[in-house]
């Protein structure tokens, strides 16, 4: 049971003395410092609801999930009301890795490693081999790491693009229309524009801004990880007159795709 360890890590990350903490919790501070080191090795039902609604986090995660394992974008998705136990959602636990200064790095998955990318992409080992970079105008409170892609199927996003994106914890936050890294089981890496159907039908469809690719659809249960597009780093200038006349196309492939996903939901 980690509740001594983590109800100290939570008090300290508030910066709260253990004086504040139990004046707020009604207890005496000499109660609050038994807790924190296990001298108080069960606590009752009442303490650990108290504690629960104090740190908003439930009783489950403050018992069963060692917190001081976890990084620092998945403490702060924690304490933002994140909670697996609470939310239902699936726990996902991602490999990363930081730098010499304890800050999240931006690790790097060049084309040479989306192969292994889908067998090793929740092995650290495999992740601590990742090339690595910081971006400083990103926030340290979130995971971030970046996708080279291939192909056309995103233009005006070209072939060889790297993606950063951040990582996605809760599949309830992907957002109709919004573009994303998709990792999947049977074709690895994509990055597609993305439409939300796990609610109703435990889906994903996925959909490309080149109107030459069809959309598809993706059971939620072969995907492995989700990453929300931020930016992209590219070598080459986009031509111009080649990209409106890619945006108009575009624009008349929304509008077809946009009646089809309609039809669907009717039938449906």
């Amino acid at each position: 049971m980690f509740f001594a360890s983590n109800i100290q890590l939570l008090r300290k990350r508030r910066r709260r003395t253990q004086e504040v903490v139990a004046q707020e919790l009604n207890i005496s501070r000499s109660s609050l410092n038994s807790y924190e080191h296990g001298i108080i090795a069960n606590p009752s039902v009442e303490a650990l609801i108290a504690f629960s609604k104090y740190f908003r986090i439930s009783i489950d995660t403050l018992i069963k999930v060692d917190l001081v394992k976890l990084s620092e974008s998945q403490l702060s998705e924690l304490e933002r009301g994140f909670d697996v136990y609470v939310t239902g959602s699936k726990l996902r636990v991602l490999a990363t890795t930081v730098d010499s200064m304890n800050r999240e790095n931006i690790e790097v998955v060049p084309l040479r490693a989306k192969a292994g990318y889908t067998a090793g992409y929740n092995d650290p080992e495999f992740i601590s081999n990742l090339p690595t970079f910081q971006l400083p105008f990103l926030s340290h409170e979130k995971k971030y790491r970046s996708f080279q892609i291939d192909g056309d199927s995103m233009l005006p996003i070209r072939h060889g693009s790297w993606i950063v994106a951040e990582y996605v914890q809760d599949w309830r936050d992907v957002h109709d229309g919004n573009a994303y890294i998709v990792v999947t089981r049977d074709d690895g890496i994509v990055f597609k524009v993305v439409y939300n159907q796990v609610r109703k039908h435990k889906k994903f469809l996925l959909r490309s801004l080149n109107p030459a690719y069809e959309p598809y659809e993706v059971p939620a249960s072969e995907v492995l990880e989700v990453w929300k597009f931020i930016n992209f780093i590219s070598s080459e200038i986009p031509d111009p007159e080649a990209e409106q006349d890619q945006l108009a196309k575009l624009v008349m492939k929304l509008q077809k795709d946009v009646e089809d996903v309609k039809m669907r939901v009717r039938k449906n």
